[in-house]
């Protein structure tokens, strides 16, 4: 049915006292519907539940455009046209460095540009748009998240709409080059992959389901849900992510592991790929691991004062053991090589055993292991002991031998630095034990445990001051920590944090230096060790994470998630 080009008087009851106009009489008003289009589509709406706006739009009565124009004019809201987004190709925004925002004018387009300065670029934008351009300046760094965000819905549409051709073997040579095309698939997938990277994100799922397959990534620590891949793309993504790492693309039944290099914006970064066979197909996922060239320093942590001298004293002692403890993905790699880079000196033989080597240091020995290669960390550290080390950082001590050995190393006149996967810096006396190593070994080589975990930092753009009730305090657990009567903040969500009110990540430490009571108390169990460790001044990580509560860099809720109800 076509529009009313003369429309009628409103029903009498569209025209009722509202303080908010209804949106058919506003269709109605503009004659953009008649009386019977809009009866017909509130007769569709009360027998189908649909709202009004996506009825007349899919029914082909009013354009999206339209609609949105009258739902802003409903709501007193202003209307922003987007169809200029799509006038430049991704390519030529990114080389440009500018993105088209809307029309301001049937021949005028707003340009977003980060260098207004840029004449030869606005000129290359005029011939290129064929239209006046009015341009608008924003930070280069919004400029860039706004660009990817505009063109990242292509992505699988454009793999939806073009036949799938053969895989390309070869190996990604930079993900952030817009000459990265090919199948579908391989577009897909490295597109992909150069999101996760932009976003920040340290891992990507590729989670097969009955009809689709499932993309998460996890962002400062949490899991998002990236895309959705169509069912008959998954196969071909599949098969091109197992070949980027190496992997056997026949053997669909067993568990396969791998890595890959590549390179995005001219960073060499590392993927480290896991494939495990699920009821709907092979699970895909993806450890993103940058090759950072400039680390942090001790002060740069973010450590109490009375935690990084206890560290710091730890460190400095010239033989014995510093264990850093904590889930995986908690920065404990980072918080050994700030470790490292205080040691380096020339009076000093540093040497690393990592897999992979994360951190490229000038002065240090680094070796990676290689068990395909019969190089496995114990294997490694026995020969190590022959080159004359005066410190040793053992990236992960992940079995019996590589325990014993370490920590026979750290009574042998050397300094060991290593990690261990434990819940917090008490347990990791039991998880040792458990491992084999002899108790009266643990008392006479370990200076010093450091647990840690990461928090999400409040978005500062965004997050909100308040005063917490009792009630809250009581929830979270924290109710006798003084708290009442605090301003602290909470997060929100606004554009430049993706709504989640929360914008990179900063750590928590707890620092039990093993001496005094605490080293008799080796034998002990977890719970006695943890409150000598009280008794004795230490910091608890939920402790830690409530003085970054009361600086407002993180929020209550997120201490919480991430340390849990126990104080222990």
């Amino acid at each position: 049915m076509e529009a009313a080009s003369n429309p009628p008087p409103l029903p009498a009851e569209l025209l009722a006292n509202e303080s908010r106009p209804q949106l058919g009489s506003l269709l109605l008003r503009d004659g953009i519907l008649s009386v019977e289009q809009l009866e017909w589509a509130r007769a569709e709406k009360e027998a189908n539940g649909e709202r009004l706006g996506e009825i007349v739009v899919e029914r082909g009565l009013v354009s999206g455009s339209m609609l949105a124009r009258t739902l802003a004019e409903q709501h007193a809201l202003a209307y922003l046209d987007l169809a200029a987004v799509g006038l430049l190709p991704e390519k030529l925004a990114r080389r440009l460095e500018a993105l088209p925002v809307r029309f301001v004018a049937d021949d005028v387009v707003q340009v977003a540009v980060a260098d207004p300065t840029n004449v030869l670029a606005s000129d290359d934008l005029r011939l290129v748009l064929g239209l006046h351009i009015e341009l608008v300046v924003v930070t280069a760094a919004d400029l860039h998240r706004a660009t990817d965000r505009a063109y990242r819905a292509s992505i699988l549409v454009e793999a939806t709409t073009e036949d799938d051709a053969p895989l390309d073997l070869g190996v990604i040579d930079d993900l952030r080059d817009g000459s990265a095309t090919g199948a579908p698939a391989i577009k897909l997938a490295n597109q992909l992959i150069a999101r996760a990277i932009e976003d920040g994100a340290s891992d990507v799922h590729f989670e097969p389901q009955q009809d689709r397959m499932l993309v998460r990534a996890r962002i400062d620590g949490v899991m998002r849900e990236f895309a959705q891949v169509p069912k008959a793309l998954v196969p071909a993504v599949t098969s091109r992510l197992k070949i980027m790492g190496e992997l056997d693309i026949a053997d669909r039944r067993s568990p396969q592991d791998g890595r890959i290099s590549i390179r995005y914006g001219g960073a060499p970064i590392d993927l480290r790929i896991a494939v495990l066979p699920t009821t709907y197909g092979e699970q895909i996922v993806l450890r993103i691991l940058h090759r950072a060239s400039g680390r942090l320093g001790l002060a740069e942590l973010g450590m109490s004062p009375e935690a990084e001298a206890i560290f710091a004293r730890a460190i400095k002692q010239p033989y014995g053991a510093v264990l850093v403890v904590g889930p995986t993905g908690s920065g404990k790699t980072t918080t050994l090589y700030a470790a490292l880079e205080l040691l380096n000196d020339h009076d000093r033989v540093l040497t690393t055993i990592e897999d992979p080597v994360e951190y490229q240091v000038a002065g240090v020995n680094q070796i990676e292991v290689n068990p395909r290669a019969g190089l496995s960390f114990a294997r490694v550290l026995r020969t190590i002991l022959r080159s004359d080390p005066d410190v040793l950082l053992v990236g992960e001590v992940r079995d019996e031998e590589t325990a014993r050995i370490a920590i026979q190393t750290a009574m042998t006149g050397h300094l060991v630095l290593t990690t261990l996967r434990t819940h917090n810096a008490a347990s990791s006396i039991a998880r040792l034990r458990d491992m084999g190593v002899e108790q009266s070994l643990l008392a006479t080589s370990i200076n010093c445990i450091v647990a840690q975990r990461l928090a999400r930092r409040l978005c500062v753009q965004c997050c909100e001051a308040y005063v917490p009730e009792q009630a809250e305090l009581v929830d979270m657990g924290v109710e006798t920590l003084g708290l009442e009567g605090t301003t602290l903040h909470r997060a929100r969500g606004c554009a430049n944090c993706s709504g989640t009110g929360y914008d990179g990540r900063v750590a928590l430490y707890e620092v039990m230096p093993i001496v005094g009571r605490i080293r008799r108390l080796i034998e002990a169990s977890t719970e006695e060790i943890f409150a000598a460790a009280v008794e004795a001044g230490m910091i608890t990580l939920r402790e830690d994470g409530i003085r970054l509560c009361r600086a407002g860099v993180s929020s209550l809720e997120e201490i919480r998630r991430v340390t849990g109800d126990r104080l222990m």
